[in-house]
């Protein structure tokens, strides 16, 4: 049923940015296994800019991006790693390669839980580009209020 939604969606993105209409990241899986995880491109790719941080008026966001990231839509690709076993529809958002290394204590009981499309940080951060882009610093910010 998804399927034709994300078809169609992905035609749209590969006739408004001239990009491939998937972008996949290497994420940090159950028991620390990394991972491919897909979702739909939003962004256009901008190799001067550095930062993993996204925040609300960020150049890169494609008009059509902004839409599929507000109605969420750019995360149907990832029920291919739901089928997979990669993911589960709900759990800890996977992490990128590095911070699963900083993980100390209880904090690591998260590698024991295969990540999810949606959680409790999803709910909470749900408009975390607009709350980034009302830091100093938001880099900062992530690390040290959204990712713990």
């Amino acid at each position: 049923m998804t399927f034709p939604i994300i078809f169609i969606l992905f035609i749209l993105i590969v006739l408004t940015t001239q990009q491939k209409g998937f972008y996949k990241s290497t994420r940090i899986g159950k028991r620390g296994r990394p991972f491919t995880m897909w979702k739909l491109r939003t962004m256009k790719s901008c190799p001067t800019i550095t930062t993993h941080i996204t925040t609300i008026d960020d150049p890169r966001i494609t008009p059509l991006g902004h839409f599929l990231r507000q109605t969420k839509l750019d995360e149907l690709p990832q029920l291919w790693n739901v089928l997979k076993g990669d993911m589960s529809l709900v759990g800890p958002r996977p992490d990128v390669p590095g911070f699963a290394d900083t993980l100390v204590g209880e904090d690591r009981i998260l590698l024991n839980i295969r990540p999810g499309i949606t959680g409790l940080a999803t709910l909470a951060f749900r408009d975390e580009e607009v709350i980034l882009a009302n830091q100093k610093d938001p880099e900062a910010y992530n690390r040290e209020v959204i990712w713990p």
